[in-house]
C-alpha cells in the first residue's frame, strides 16, 4: 500500500509522520494488498481558533474508494477519528 501524506499551510514534524505511519501500518494486513494507496491530507484552517485543524483520508484501489474527513484539535485526533471511519467503512465492504 502506498501512503501520501501532505500538509498544507503548517510545516509537519517527524513526531506526527511516525504517528501516521504507525497508525496506518495496520492497515495494510486489512485491506489484503486491494488498496493501492492512501492519501492523507492536513490543513490548518485560519485563523487560529479551536478545531481548526482539518483531516481528510482517502482510501483508493481496486474496490470501491473510502473517504473520511475530520476537524479536530490536534491532527492525532483528527487521523485517529478519519481511520475509525475508514476501519467501519471497510468493515462494511467485507460483509458484502
Amino acid at each position: 500500500m502506498k501512503l501520501t501524506v501532505n500538509a498544507v499551510n503548517f510545516e509537519m514534524a517527524e513526531r506526527l509522520e511516525k504517528y501516521i505511519g504507525k497508525k496506518t501500518a495496520r492497515f495494510e494486513k486489512m485491506l489484503n494488498n486491494q488498496a493501492a494507496e492512501m492519501e492523507i491530507r492536513m490543513t490548518v484552517v485560519k485563523p487560529e481558533t479551536n478545531l481548526n485543524k482539518t483531516t481528510q483520508v482517502r482510501v483508493m484501489g481496486n474496490g470501491p474508494e473510502m473517504f473520511a474527513e475530520k476537524t479536530c484539535d490536534t491532527f492525532e485526533q483528527g487521523v485517529d477519528l478519519c481511520l475509525e471511519v475508514i476501519d467501519r467503512q471497510i468493515e462494511k465492504l467485507k460483509e458484502k
